[in-house]
């Protein structure tokens, strides 16, 4: 039987509960155990697909093609377990789906209510799909004392007492602020939050106690004796230099340990910590540097690129390179010197995105990486700019486009309108809605045996995830290649642009799927490392 984990946050939200559960995880699996991490989101959107990512971050997309939560993309980096659709919930879509039942009469005239439906519903989710899992780890999204955020703490409080101690576990993730003013650290609001967390029913065994200073013993006992823990289930957690010490960190911290004592486990093997020794070994100890400048248009919050930063990291670590980010806002080039933003620059890679602002300045920069030979890498729509660029300035198509912007005369990229998807035909048109709509998920694709995608992956058949509206249309493809744009990976019928490179180039692709989903720091993405190692090459050149 699967026991449960429950981590809840409070005193305030981005104290990093998502990278904790991760970590958490990744330790738990390094002792040999089974483990799943799932996180509840309490807000009434039915999913984050609709919503900005300068809101709440990247939309992070599973192999079903569930759109989530991007703390998912944490889960999947850590322990290398594929998140699926079942593994995000939200508020949205509990009520969403209760509702329905209330509309079809599956309630038979009852009252409809938040206990029992709403809780018996979150705890369903909890539990589906577990018999083969040693350990769950539940996030609990938000903070304690938020008021969307109650069903769930309920309904955890609801299956604590079903589990009992041997089966469930409640840790709790606080702040310790350091007041510079007096020059010490303060307790009182872990304390406060503990308390209101204890008032819904709910006693944490740990507590994980984040803070920018060392968290003195006598503050650990003085927590501990005011939260009803033991003294060595207050977890200090300081800052890391990266995020893939902090599974290392927790470790001498003793957090995996403190949870198997709470679970009553004194028989579980050593940690084999080797793995993410060797990773931080070569964070740590570089033997060069790459400066690789990302023109997008959600530059002001580096979480809208969370897995994007990430795979690149991954690509790095890899070639034991340091890799150093320019974050370029593309309207920057619609009033700016392109070349002198981007000549500083050893790789150039233009991400995904919906909308035309900014477009005109991730053509530019795909137009400089291909007339000075800068290692490109365009990602969905940086691969559709990439094909509007080649059509403009190689084929000699003037005015071309994509109809997302507008009436084109020559629409490079249109519209996704019919697709296959799980064995069912799929259609949409412009007044189709526009949550969970587009082409979701993991399709195959058939790379060319000479090309460069084909080098990285070691492969010709692929499996790659997607999120976007819009394809390049292979009606143009003759009139690209002849620009010297080729097309270099195709869906398995042929008709859906997957891949297209510049083998003229010294390294030029553009994936109309998201490779930075499928990057771990033990297996980086094959196209992130193949784009480093030449951003490397051109470091050495200039």
């Amino acid at each position: 039987m699967a026991r449960f984990i429950f981590i809840t946050g409070g005193v305030v939200s981005s104290l990093g509960k998502g990278l904790m559960a991760a970590a958490l995880g990744a330790l738990l699996q390094a002792r040999g155990y089974r483990v799943r991490i799932r996180k509840f989101d309490p807000y009434l959107n039915v999913d984050p697909g609709t919503m900005s990512p300068t809101q709440h971050g990247e939309v992070y997309v599973t192999d079903d093609g569930a759109e989530t939560d991007l703390d998912l993309g944490h889960y999947e980096r850590f322990t290398g377990v594929a998140s699926r659709q079942s593994d995000n919930i939200t508020s949205g879509r509990i009520y969403f789906d209760i509702l329905t039942k209330e509309r079809r009469g599956d309630y038979l005239g009852g009252t409809v209510q938040v206990i029992p439906h709403v809780t018996d519903a979150i705890k369903a989710f909890a539990r589906a799909e577990t018999d083969d899992l040693d350990f769950v780890l539940c996030e609990i999204g938000g903070t304690v004392g938020d008021i969307e955020g109650l069903p769930f703490l309920e309904a955890i409080r609801q299956m604590g007492n079903e589990l009992g101690p041997e089966g469930a576990l409640f840790i709790h993730t606080t702040l310790v602020p350091f007041i510079a003013a007096a020059g010490e650290l303060k307790t009182k609001p872990t304390q406060h939050s503990v308390a209101q967390l204890r008032g819904i029913g709910i006693q944490p065994q740990i507590l994980v106690c984040r803070s920018e200073h060392e968290l003195p013993e006598s503050d650990r006992a003085k927590i501990a004796l005011f939260c009803n823990v033991r003294k060595e289930a207050v977890v200090p957690a300081l800052d890391a230099d990266s995020i893939y010490a902090v599974p290392l960190q927790y470790h001498a911290a003793g957090l995996d340990s403190e949870v198997l004592r709470a679970f009553g486990i004194t028989d579980a093997p050593a940690p084999d910590l080797s793995r993410w020794e060797d990773i931080v070994e070569r964070l740590r100890t570089p033997e060069g540097t790459v400066h690789i400048g990302v023109v997008g248009k959600y530059t002001g919050l580096k979480d809208a690129y969370k897995s994007l930063t990430e795979a690149l990291v991954h690509g790095g670590i890899a070639n034991r390179v340091d890799v150093k980010l320019r974050w370029i806002d593309a309207e920057d080039f619609e009033r700016g010197d392109v070349a002198a933003m981007l000549e500083p620059c050893h790789g150039i890679l233009v991400p995904g995105g919906f909308g035309e602002r900014g477009s005109e300045g991730k053509i530019a920069a795909v137009k400089f990486a291909r007339e000075h030979r800068v290692p490109f890498f365009g990602i969905c729509l940086g691969m559709q700019m990439a094909c509007v660029e080649s059509a403009r300035n190689t084929a000699g198509l003037e005015g071309a486009s994509t109809t997302e912007f507008g009436p084109t005369p020559h629409p490079i990229v249109g519209l996704l309108t019919e697709w296959e998807a799980g064995g069912k035909r799929h259609m949409r048109d412009e007044t189709s809605d526009k949550g969970g709509t587009m082409r979701l998920g993991a399709y195959p694709a058939k790379l060319a045996g000479n090309s460069l995608s084909a080098a990285a992956y070691g492969a010709t058949e692929i499996s790659e995830r997607h999120r976007h509206r819009y394809e390049v249309n292979i009606a143009y493809r003759a009139q690209l290649e002849a620009g010297g744009l080729v097309f270099t990976g195709l869906s398995p019928d042929g008709e859906l642009p997957e891949i297209v490179e510049r083998p003229d180039h010294p390294w030029f692709v553009g994936t109309q799927f998201h490779p930075e989903l499928k990057s771990k720091p033990f297996a980086p993405h094959p196209l992130f490392r193949s784009f480093i190692a030449a951003a490397l090459r051109q470091s050495r050149l200039v």
